[in-house]
This record gives structure tokens, C-alpha cells and sequence, in this order.
């Protein structure tokens, strides 16, 4: 459900314990096969260590995000970044296959939350809390232009991380394709979709809730069975991501216990 638009959009980074700085230190955590969620380089930088860590990023399939020095500066904590910082998970990313075998080990029908584009990592943390307390087998957050298993949301899931399977995936559209070849089908948060109550949200289903600012994008919404929408009495016109995704994932769990 599309959230009250923040007045600035500054891209999230996750300095708790969790940044790698420097060119020997980013390279030895990708071949320990440390989860990188995203990398920062000096721009214009091409000398040897710069470029094996970018061979290692490839490889990994990391976002990788070209900036200033001043703005590496201001990211560092230690102040001798060499112009490399690496913002790695907190917590181990699951495969699809993992979230789908914990239905089939329940023997209930999947009940999956995709999240697109959820840059708050408060936000994250909270739709993975309501995923566990609503009896979601897992969570799947694309690897690009969204917070990954940071700190922050390791905190705000309250634990949840520790029993719900979070799954990052390249593109969401096509996980969803391959998604509904398992049986799934799929409902979007949107606010001009039909109020949830009038729909039929039993058996294996996808919740899935966009970001912050613009809500379920257009490709990944054309992909989805159904467009869902809560209603509002209010003066203002938007949940915030997390509650909308609370509101809809527990009409789900209604409906399946009726």
C-alpha cells in the first residue's frame, strides 16, 4: 500500500557493525563467503584491489554504487576506507525453494510476502515480525534498490529473523512467474484496487506490498491475479508499508481460519 511520500529520499546505509572498509578487507569477506548487500566505490577508481573487488561484487551479483570521496568519508567509521565500503547482511538470505519446502513440511498452502522496493529498514523489520505472528513461510526482497537484513531490521523483527526465511531475489517479476507454476497466485496492495474484504484470499497465495513512496511498481503489479485495497476513512489518502502489509496479511489469516 503506497505510504505518505517522505519529503527526502536519501539512499539507506547501515553503518552498525555491519560495514566492511577497505580493499583487503571487502576482498577476504567475499571469499569467506560473507553476504555483501551492497557496495560503495570511490568513482574513477580503477586501480588493481579496486578492480578484483568489483570482479568479486560481479560475481556476487551485488548492487555497487559509485560516489565521491567526501560521500565514502561521511559513510566511513574508521576513516581509512581506502575508497571501498561494504554493507554486508546480518542475517544469511534463504532460497525461494527453502520458503516453499516449510509450507509443504506444514502441510499448509503457501503463504508468501514479497516486498517491492521496501527501503526503510524499519519498515522491513516490522513486515517480517507480522510475517511470522501471521503464519507466513517467508519473505522475498528484491536485491536491488531495497534494504537488505541489516541491523536496524534484525531489531525491529523482534526476533523474527531468527524463524522466518527471508529470500532476495534478482527480479521479482519472474520470481512470481515461477511462482504461480507452483500453484500461487497473487494480490498487490493498491489503492485502487478492490477492498480486501471482497476478495477470496485462501489457499497458496502472494501478499505482495510496495514501497514507501510509489507502491506496487506498474510491472511487477501487471504480474499479480488481483489488486487489494484497505479502506480509509481518514483525512490522508496512505498506510505506512507496514501496517498495510498487517491489515492485509491477517484478512488472510481470517479467511483461512474461517
Amino acid at each position: 500500500m503506497q505510504a505518505v511520500r517522505r519529503a527526502e529520499r536519501k539512499e539507506p546505509m547501515e553503518t552498525e557493525s555491519l560495514t566492511i572498509e577497505g580493499r583487503n578487507a571487502v576482498i577476504e569477506a567475499y571469499r569467506s563467503g560473507r553476504t555483501i548487500d551492497k557496495l560503495y566505490i570511490l568513482e574513477n577508481c580503477h586501480d588493481g584491489p579496486v578492480m578484483t573487488v568489483k570482479r568479486e561484487a560481479k560475481k556476487q551479483n551485488t548492487p555497487v554504487k559509485y560516489v565521491t570521496k567526501e560521500r565514502l568519508d561521511q559513510l566511513s567509521q574508521t576513516g581509512k576506507h581506502q575508497g571501498v565500503i561494504a554493507c554486508a547482511a546480518a542475517y544469511a538470505y534463504a532460497e525461494v525453494e527453502e520458503i516453499l519446502s516449510r509450507a509443504r513440511e506444514a502441510g499448509e498452502p503457501p503463504f508468501i510476502i514479497l516486498l517491492d522496493n521496501i527501503e526503510d529498514p524499519h519498515n522491513l523489520g516490522a513486515i517480517i515480525r507480522t510475517a511470522n505472528l501471521a503464519g507466513a513461510h517467508g519473505v522475498i526482497i528484491p536485491r536491488n534498490r531495497a534494504v537488505g537484513l541489516t541491523a536496524t531490521v534484525a531489531r525491529t523483527s523482534a526476533g523474527a529473523l531468527n524463524y522466518t526465511p527471508v529470500a532476495r531475489v534478482t527480479n521479482l517479476g519472474r520470481t512470481i512467474e515461477d511462482l504461480k507454476k507452483e500453484g500461487l497466485w497473487f494480490v498487490c496492495a493498491d489503492m485502487e484496487g478492490t477492498v480486501l474484504y471482497d476478495l477470496d484470499l485462501r489457499g497458496p497465495i502472494g501478499l505482495v506490498i510496495g514501497s514507501e513512496g510509489e507502491g506496487v511498481g506498474r510491472m511487477v503489479r501487471e504480474k499479480c491475479d488481483f489488486a487489494a485495497s484497505i479502506p480509509m476513512k481518514g483525512k490522508i489518502d496512505s498506510l505506512n508499508a507496514s501496517v498495510a502489509a498487517g491489515v492485509l496479511a491477517y484478512e488472510i489469516v481470517r479467511q483461512r481460519m474461517g
